[in-house]
């Protein structure tokens, strides 16, 4: 960043982003503490990390603070938030551009992770697409490394519950994993944790509409406008899919993609963070 401004506004903008997150995903810090801590009791601090669609890099840039040594590779298609991701991160993340639905992807970010997340990224995928991820991450995995994929997965055998919970869940609801699903060390959401009994501030007609007033925010930064058209170009032929499968068919993904174990390590309303290993 050339000044002391524009760094400014870079930190502004992620920490928005991160309040918009916090509105979309129930618990989000729940879940991220989940995650940071079922990897370190699985196998200790991950050396190499990969982040699928980690737009502004808010989770990457924890998760290189929690583990300063370790090398974390941050993967978006979205030019705007990629540019957010370089100029907030530390030079431990590389960030790279980078096409999820091109079977072809993990050709860029390379192997050898000993932890790869996709936090709110499998959504935006179309199913052929979320099928053929499993089996990329698998490739890119380190033996007895861990995926963990946290996207709006409700539950197939609790229809009137997801129901009741869609759109604004009351509660925050930890579970935990699938009983022989996942190696002892991960089998429960540790208790730091938590479990955060109310959830007043996830609204979802107020979350979506931070959303727009966000990008209308950054619309009228003259020095986005080039990032802004490259975005515009890139997403106007590919609108989110929307994608929102239950833990069974994420399961049979993985299953198919080699994963020999799965389960769920955390769940709050119709949110849920599914584990492979």
């Amino acid at each position: 960043m050339s000044t002391a401004l524009e760094t400014v506004g870079v930190a502004a903008r992620r920490a928005g982003w991160d309040s918009l997150m916090a509105g979309f995903v129930p618990g989000l810090p729940t879940l991220e503490q989940a995650v940071l801590d079922t990897a370190e009791r699985l196998s200790g601090p991950p050396r190499r990390v990969l982040d699928l669609g980690g737009g502004p890099g808010l989770f990457a840039g924890r998760m290189a603070a929690r583990w300063p040594g370790a090398r974390i590779v941050l993967a978006d298609i979205d030019p705007v938030l990629l540019a957010l991701a370089r100029d907030g991160l530390p030079a431990s993340v590389t960030v790279l551009p980078t096409d999820l639905a091109d079977p072809g992807w993990p050709a860029r970010t390379g192997t050898g992770f000993d932890l790869v997340v996709a936090v709110m990224t499998v959504h935006y995928l179309a199913p052929e697409s979320v099928w053929s991820l499993y089996a990329g991450v698998r490739r890119v995995l380190a033996p007895g490394g861990l995926l963990v994929v946290a996207d709006v997965m409700p539950d197939d055998g609790l229809p009137t519950v997801m129901r009741a919970l869609d759109p604004a869940p009351p509660r925050t609801v930890l579970t935990p994993a699938a009983s022989g699903s996942v190696p002892d060390a991960a089998g429960l959401v540790p208790a730091a944790a938590g479990f955060v009994p109310d959830e007043d501030e996830f609204v979802p007609g107020r979350a979506g509409l931070a959303w727009s007033r966000w990008w209308a925010e950054l619309a009228d930064d003259p020095s986005l406008q080039d990032l802004l058209a490259a975005r515009a170009d890139i997403f106007r032929d590919r609108p989110p899919a929307e994608f929102t499968a239950g833990p069974a068919w994420h399961a049979d993904a993985a299953r198919a993609a080699g994963f020999q174990e799965t389960g769920l390590l955390w769940r709050s309303g119709r949110h849920a963070a599914f584990a492979a290993h």
